[in-house]
């Protein structure tokens, strides 16, 4: 007796729940709000009911934020350094402000966009019947 393969659910538009979820909107709908805080998930999605918890965005959105904040502010400074050599209290007073500026705006972005991929390959929960997909 073999066992019975899991259903394969229908396909999930994967580009559109990574935007979806870039603009911290629900991947499913589009419309409803992705987080209740600043990167604090909601249980369901206010306008379709699609469940939310399930994600395991975890550890890697702080990952890729700091990989872009990272190489954005280290080329700013090999550049202005290397070409108009400002002073260091201006280094530090701009490129530590702009890299905390960079990080607290991606960070919820790049969380919403991994659940949204999440969502989009029905991983971690999102492809269970608590989903309400048909």
């Amino acid at each position: 007796m073999t066992p019975e393969p899991f259903p394969n659910p229908a396909p999930r538009p994967r580009l559109a729940a990574l935007w979806r979820g870039l603009k911290r909107r629900c991947p499913r709908c589009g419309e409803g709000a992705l987080f209740a805080g600043y990167i604090r998930v909601e249980t369901a999605c206010g306008n379709c009911g699609q469940v939310l918890e399930g994600h395991r965005a975890d550890d890697a959105p702080p990952y890729f934020t700091i990989l872009v904040v990272g190489h954005i502010v280290f080329s700013g400074v090999l550049i202005g350094e290397t070409t108009i050599a400002p002073p260091l209290w201006l280094h530090l007073g701009f490129w530590l402000a702009l890299a905390l500026g960079l990080s607290l705006f991606l960070l919820p972005r790049f969380k919403g966009a991994l659940i949204g991929l999440q969502w989009s390959l029905c991983m971690h929960g999102f492809g269970s019947s608590r989903d309400g997909q048909p």
